[in-house]
């Protein structure tokens, strides 16, 4: 579990094929931290840990996880916003995260508006029943709050503090983000196609 508070920006430093699976190796100022078998979220999806030294770490994604990701889309050099899993105690500044990626969003528009930037983001016509306004969702691992619906999907304000803190601001228009919806909007609407018989 996370919190969509991004520690730090990683540099992919390293990538590998594994029998289907792709083993990233990643340079993180937490690196000496970590232990094998530590979930740390990576642009938003929660991996494993499978070893680590003190500047480097390294996690392996399956095969379903390149597919539902970005991940396979990385190159040497590339920024990745990082989490650490939640620890239990620890203050709540986002919300919930699972790190398990629902859908591949699509950036639509980037703008400067007062004291923020604005960003809007198409997502699948069956998933915007879990847009809520106000509500919760994690961009690439961010935790942001939907400042507004639109047709296709939903725009988001980005404080400076984030902005300049993540890896957010090296997107361009067209690029796909991972995106997870909120985990309570997704188990109410569980529980109420239960009910409904859907």
């Amino acid at each position: 579990m996370f919190t969509g508070l991004i520690e730090e920006i990683g540099r992919l430093a390293n990538t590998a094929d594994t029998r289907g699976n792709l083993v990233l190796t990643i340079e993180a100022g937490f690196a000496p931290q970590l232990r094998p078998g530590d979930s740390v979220a990576v642009d938003g999806c929660c991996l494993t840990v499978i070893k680590a030294n003190s500047y480097r770490f390294q996690v392996e994604a399956v095969a379903a996880t390149l597919k539902q990701t970005t991940l396979s889309e990385l190159h040497i050099g590339s920024r990745v916003n990082l989490e650490r899993a939640l620890v239990l105690g620890d203050r709540l500044g986002g919300h919930f995260v699972q790190g398990h990626v629902d859908e591949l969003a699509v950036l639509t528009n980037v703008e400067r508006v007062t004291g923020s930037w604005g960003m809007a983001f198409r997502v699948k016509a069956e998933n915007r029943r879990f847009l809520v306004e106000h509500g919760s969702v994690c961009v690439n691992g961010v935790s942001l709050t939907i400042a507004g619906l639109k047709p296709e999907g939903f725009r988001v304000n980005v404080i400076p503090h984030t902005w300049n803190n993540t890896n957010l601001k090296e997107l361009r228009v067209g690029n796909k983000v991972n995106l997870e919806y909120d985990l309570l909007v997704k188990a109410v609407w569980r529980t109420l196609g239960t009910r409904m018989g859907t």
